[in-house]
């Protein structure tokens, strides 16, 4: 499994931890930045990461600025990404099995890092249900390509 992962400056913490995290238990990890805490623009990030998972080259990415907004919705902006912004567990659970989330977004200012571990292991242990659930996702695809 490869995981491609960046941050902006306010999730420059939390971005150090999870690669960490990831390398120690064996999963490839392909970091886009940033690499201080420096200030950035988010967008930036969420793109490199976006695109390598919409290229394939990643199966799955992790996303963190200070809240989790402002670069999951810069992520959602390339063509087959479905990013979720996720604060817990449950939240990480269910995008995995109902929305086949495939970029984890968080806050480094909201999440602390023993929280933000957790949900990344949470979001990476869990499979995408189908059934009912594509239909959902297919007309995300439709949104995505004009049709709906």
């Amino acid at each position: 499994m490869v995981i491609a992962i960046g941050s902006d400056h306010g999730g420059f913490a939390l971005k150090e931890a999870v690669k960490k995290h990831l390398t120690e238990k064996g999963i490839e990890v392909k970091d886009f930045g940033c690499y201080s805490t420096d200030s950035v623009d988010y967008a930036v990030y969420g793109a490199k990461v976006a695109h390598c998972v919409a290229d394939g080259e990643a199966q799955y990415g992790v996303l963190v600025c200070s809240t989790g907004i402002g670069i999951s919705m810069a992520a959602n902006k390339v063509k087959g990404i479905r990013a979720a912004l996720c604060c817990d567990m449950h939240a990480a659970e269910m995008t995995r099995r109902h929305n086949n989330a495939n970029i984890l977004c968080m806050g480094g200012l909201v999440t602390d890092e023993k929280t933000g571990l957790e949900i990344v292991d949470t979001f990476l242990s869990f499979e995408f249900e189908g059934g009912r659930h594509q239909r959902r996702i297919d007309q995300i695809a439709a949104i995505e390509n004009g049709e709906l």
